[in-house]
This record gives structure tokens, C-alpha cells and sequence, in this order.
């Protein structure tokens, strides 16, 4: 180990500088606040799934109950193109302020709605909120924290969802059986005043504001006098209503639907190209590459994982609780992913880490339909998915940090919103495909009153439809295997 080197005159060798962590005293206020915020919103996320459905009876709303998920994806899309670039030209601190109000007045209008429209137009204004504050997010990371600090606080982040994931429904369960659906909305925005309290002040000390110029760039973006890219915005607007067109003819399975299928697909296409850098579909090497692996990354796994409680109920005849216990250890291993990727010995090879965790995701989505078999004990899924989920951890924060390192100060909000758009886009695009697929192999048929017990196993197995669920894997297999030869071409060009 080698040894200080003595101090001038003889005196003993000076102590070496104590290293800055994201809890040191010049950081530790930001990163307990935005951690809660993170925190807060994956309560939110888990726990509104339990309480919807009974929401969407008291409101006389069942009709129309996909609508109040596909509302707030729509308008998230929005959202972040906005934030992007408020965040370039005026700092994080206005989008993120924005975010988090226009996401708890969501919250409010949804738990005091008296009809189901109110609820939805709620879900709408949270969505909105949503994107703004997860591109704020990044754009403070960037601003906030040197290089060597932001893989810890990405993981941060990741661990922010693992208590929320293995709790939220069970609190949001019993709230709403003793306290009703209402407070499972309205108890949010409450909480979420503590951390923004904490984290404003050092937040305005250390993002806050545009970034300064360079001589002889008067109107250069990040300096607060550049002019808002409007076509962005019609580009963002086109983006948002194509992809509420298209979940809109997902719904309505009939010929008709193939006329707001098709007029969501001419304005989700062009304003998707236009929207993502350039290059992004033909994984151009360096900052294209990592946006498009975080959007197959994300909609191959999530794909996957959607249908791993499905399939267990209908083909093995589980019970819905014992089918939700094969994603439990998913968390866990996400946030052991995404702090694997931090430690600092790793930088150097982050690119390997990205693909090594593709490698493993690839092998989980592959395996799963492997429990069709009934021979093939279905723990043996539980252990994939948790590798799965490993592999994620290491993918989806790598990326977030490559991203940060590819992106100029000036242009980090624009391809933080890239990116989200991206994880976005792809879940959109890979459920319209694998819905399809399995819908042709007879999906639709697939029972689940039977899951449970030894006669629901018997009758799942007599009115299954295993095919369907092994091309829905195919689908999403071959997505992730792509992912391990794009996340090859990460590191940008000399």
C-alpha cells in the first residue's frame, strides 16, 4: 500500500482528502429529498393498480377502465418533451416544482371525482406531472453531482422502488378496505411535502438556473435566452395523441379500430423519428445506441413479466397471490443490480455491464415459457425472473449513466426525455405485438376462473392455451437478444 508522502519541513504526512459520498454533508439534503420523492412515486405506482378496480365500479366506470391507465402514459409522453427542454433552458428546479404539483393535483382531482370522466381527466394531469418530474430528475442529477457520484444515486433510485413494490398493494389493499379507494389517492400528495421542503434549498444552490453561456453564444441553449423549439412541442403533441390512438384500438378488438390504429400510427412514426436522436433505429454507435437499448431493455422485460402471473394462473392453475410470489424477489435484485453497476471499479467497463446484463435478461425472458411444462417446477421461474430483474438492474441504470456522460450540459434534459420516451415507446409498441401474437394463438380463450386448487389445475391445463403464451416469449426473446448485440455499440466513436 503505498505511504503518504511526507509534508514539507520534516512534518508528519498530511491526511489524504476524505471521499465525497452522495451523504456527505454537501449533498445529503438533495439526495434524502429526491430519493423520498422517487419513494413516494413508486408508492403511488404500485398502489393505485390495487385500488382501481374499485374505484372504477364506484364510479360506474368498468367501461372504461383501461382508460385510466393509458390516460397518464399518454400525457407523460407530453410531458417529458416539455421538460426536456424547460430543464436545458431554465435548470431542473421549474419542471421538477411543476412536476410535482401538477402530479399531486392529479392525485386530488382523481380521489375526489364524483364521475368517472373527472377521474380520468385526474389521471390525465397526473400523467403530465409525471413526465416532468422524471426528466427533471435526471437533468438534476447531471447538474447536481459529479461523474463519479450519479451511478450511486441512480441506484439510490432503484432501491427507492424495492419496499414500495413488496408493500404497496398490501397497504394500499387495506386502505382502501378500511378508509376506502379515495385515500389511496389523496394520501400522496400529503407526504410528498416533506421531502420537497427538504430538497428545494439545496436544489436551488446546486442546479438551479440556466447553465452559462460561452463568450460570443448569446442565444445559446442553457443560458435562458434561447428560443423554445416549437416544432419540438407539435412533435411531442403528435407523439402523445398517436399513442393514445393506437391503446385506444387496442381496446376495441373489431374492424373499425383499424381506422385509429392507422392515423395513430402515421403520428406516433414521424414524431418518434424526429423526437429521438438521430440515428436511434439503426443503432448508430454512442448516444442512439443507448437510448434504443433502454427501450428494448424495458418493453422486452416488462413484456415478459406482464404475463408471468397470467400464464401461471391459467396453465398451472396457481392462485393469483401465488402467481404474484414469482415476481416478489424482483425488486431485490433490481436494486442489487443497479448498485452493482455503481461501484466505482466497474466504470471503466460499463459497457460490459450493459451487455452481460442483456445476456441475462435474454436467458430469463427465454426460459419462462419453459413452465408450460408440467414437469418443470415453477420455482424454478421465480429464480429466472429474479435473475431477470438482475440483468435489468444492471441495463437500465448503465444506460442512465451513459447517457449523462454522452450528453452535453445543454442538451441533458433534451436526451433524458429521449430516453423515457424511448422505455415509453417500446412497452407500447412490444403489448401491441405481443397482443397480437397472442391473440392468434388463441389468447383470447385463456380462462382464469379455474387458478387454484388441484381442480383448477386440472381444468387450467384442459382449457389453456400454451401456444399462445410461447409466442408472446418468442417475441420477447428475440427483442432481448437484439438488445445484447446493440448494447455493443454504447461507447461512441473516437
Amino acid at each position: 500500500m503505498p505511504v503518504p508522502a511526507p509534508a514539507p519541513g520534516g512534518a508528519p504526512p498530511l491526511p489524504r482528502p476524505r471521499q465525497e459520498t452522495v451523504l456527505s454533508r454537501g449533498y445529503r439534503a438533495l439526495t434524502l429529498g429526491i430519493v423520498s420523492v422517487v419513494f413516494l412515486v413508486a408508492f403511488e405506482a404500485t398502489a393505485v393498480g390495487t385500488a382501481m378496480p374499485v374505484a372504477a365500479d364506484e364510479l360506474d366506470g368498468v367501461s372504461v377502465y383501461a382508460f385510466a391507465f393509458s390516460a397518464l402514459f399518454t400525457t407523460s409522453l407530453l410531458g417529458m418533451v416539455v421538460s426536456g427542454q424547460w430543464a436545458d433552458r431554465r435548470g431542473p428546479l421549474p419542471p421538477l416544482a411543476w412536476g410535482i404539483g401538477s402530479f399531486g393535483a392529479g392525485l386530488v382531482l382523481s380521489g375526489t371525482a364524483a364521475t368517472m370522466g373527472i377521474f380520468v381527466l385526474g389521471r390525465a394531469v397526473q400523467g403530465i406531472g409525471g413526465g416532468l418530474l422524471i426528466v427533471a430528475l435526471y437533468v438534476t442529477v447531471s447538474r447536481a453531482y459529479p461523474e463519479v457520484l450519479r451511478p450511486t444515486v441512480l441506484a439510490c433510485f432503484a432501491a427507492a422502488w424495492v419496499v414500495p413494490a413488496v408493500v404497496g398493494p398490501l397497504i394500499a389493499g387495506s386502505v382502501t378496505q378500511h378508509l376506502g379507494w379515495r385515500w389511496v389517492f389523496l394520501g400522496v400528495p400529503l407526504l410528498v411535502v416533506v421531502p420537497l421542503v427538504v430538497m428545494l434549498p439545496a436544489l436551488r444552490r446546486a442546479a438551479s438556473g440556466p447553465l452559462p453561456g460561452r463568450p460570443g453564444e448569446p442565444g445559446r441553449p442553457g443560458t435562458g435566452q434561447g428560443r423554445v423549439d416549437r416544432g419540438r412541442l407539435k412533435y411531442a403533441l403528435a407523439l402523445a395523441t398517436g399513442a393514445g390512438l393506437l391503446q385506444y384500438a387496442g381496446q376495441e378488438p373489431d374492424l373499425l379500430a383499424a381506422l385509429p390504429a392507422a392515423a395513430g400510427a402515421a403520428l406516433l412514426v414521424p414524431a418518434a423519428l424526429r423526437l429521438l436522436p438521430r440515428g436511434t433505429y439503426r443503432a448508430a454507435r454512442g448516444l442512439p445506441a443507448v437510448v434504443l437499448l433502454r427501450g428494448i431493455a424495458a418493453g422486452g422485460f416488462v413484456v415478459a413479466e406482464s404475463f408471468v402471473p397470467l400464464m401461471l394462473v391459467s396453465q398451472r392453475g396457481l392462485s393469483v397471490t401465488m402467481a404474484g410470489l414469482a415476481l416478489a424477489a424482483g425488486g431485490a435484485t433490481w436494486a442489487l443490480g443497479s448498485f452493482t453497476q455503481s461501484r466505482a471499479r466497474f466504470g471503466p467497463y460499463r459497457e460490459r455491464l450493459a451487455r452481460g446484463g442483456m445476456v441475462l435478461v435474454t436467458g430469463a425472458v427465454a426460459y419462462s415459457p419453459a413452465v408450460l411444462a408440467e414437469s418443470v417446477p415453477v420455482w424454478t421461474l421465480a429464480v429466472a425472473m429474479a435473475v431477470g430483474c438482475y440483468g435489468m438492474g444492471l441495463v437500465i441504470s448503465s444506460t442512465s449513466v451513459l447517457l449523462l456522460q454522452l450528453s452535453a450540459p445543454e442538451e441533458a434534459g433534451k436526451n433524458s426525455a429521449a430516453l423515457q420516451m424511448s422505455d415509453s415507446l417500446s412497452n407500447v409498441v412490444l403489448l401491441a405485438a405481443t397482443g397480437t401474437a397472442f391473440a392468434l394463438f388463441g389468447g383470447g380463450s385463456v380462462s382464469v376462473g379455474a387458478g387454484g386448487g388441484a381442480g383448477g389445475h386440472a381444468a387450467a391445463a384442459a382449457e389453456g392455451r400454451p401456444l399462445a403464451f410461447v409466442a408472446v416469449y418468442a417475441v420477447a426473446a428475440l427483442v432481448c437478444a437484439m438488445g445484447v448485440g446493440v448494447a455493443g455499440r454504447l461507447r461512441g466513436q473516437a
